[in-house]
């Protein structure tokens, strides 16, 4: 995809904010046709019409709104990718389970744009072509007192369950986030990530020892000790071998 330039749609109700973003796609290289749309049925009527590579789309349009003509698309067979383009932090989180590829703040920055388009770009990309330093590295959106900021999967030590939320621990914060632990679980897992006990998911890289006393097993993760419970203490030592013999 990166020979080729993207096929794109913009979709949005207010028109200097449609024009505006044409205009900022229209000058990048990796951008070729692009088609508009100013509301959602409009916008699907194109996608089921066409063949498009990416779909750039505000959250809050008449008729059908960005969310859920996200959620249409995940239904096709072979569905365009997302970047929400909204002045609305609040949707960061329903973006991050339909799987959208960036969520850009209004108003747009041509540089936050073109992060966007590079992500879009290295997605597509065909997996037997990308080299191991290229693989994709998801964006968690987290929310901090009003204000959406993105975590990078590979910054994550170890998560933990609370009730319906997880919270993301990195090397010197954490993040609470409105997703179940078995879905990260399920997600990250070929990133690397194991369940080591009811309530924790561990980043196998980020594990520095491993302790068993008395029966009891713990990791060390930086300076946090993380207990294991017995039924994935076998299994962790397992990927725990396998994954430094690839070291």
């Amino acid at each position: 995809m990166a020979d080729t330039p993207l096929r794109a749609l913009v979709a949005d109700d207010e028109e200097p904010a449609l024009a505006e973003l044409v205009y900022l796609l229209s000058q990048d290289r990796r951008i070729g046709e692009i088609q508009t749309a100013s509301n959602g049925p409009d916008a699907l009527k194109l996608l089921q019409a066409t063949d498009l590579d990416v779909v750039f789309c505000d959250i809050k349009m008449p008729g059908l709104d960005g969310i859920d003509l996200a959620r249409v698309l995940s239904k096709f067979a072979s569905r365009p990718q997302i970047v929400f383009v909204t002045a609305y932090d609040e949707h960061a989180v329903a973006a991050f389970d339909l799987e959208a590829t960036d969520y850009v703040m209004k108003p747009v920055r041509p540089e936050r744009l073109a992060e966007a388009v590079r992500r879009v770009v290295t997605q597509g990309a065909p997996t037997a072509l990308q080299s191991p330093d290229e693989t994709e590295d998801e964006v968690i959106p987290v929310e901090l007192a009003g204000v959406t900021r993105f975590v990078q999967r590979s910054t994550v030590r170890y998560v933990e369950a609370q009730g319906d939320y997880a919270r993301l621990h990195t090397g010197q914060n954490s993040h609470l986030v409105r997703i179940p632990l078995s879905t990260l679980e399920e997600r990250w897992r070929d990133a690397g990530f194991t369940r080591i006990h009811r309530s924790t998911l561990v980043a196998l890289q980020h594990v520095d020892e491993m302790r068993v006393d008395g029966g009891r097993c713990a990791v060390r993760v930086g300076d946090d000790w993380l207990p294991v419970s017995r039924r994935h203490t076998r299994e962790l030592r397992d990927l725990l071998v396998r994954s430094t013999s690839l070291r």
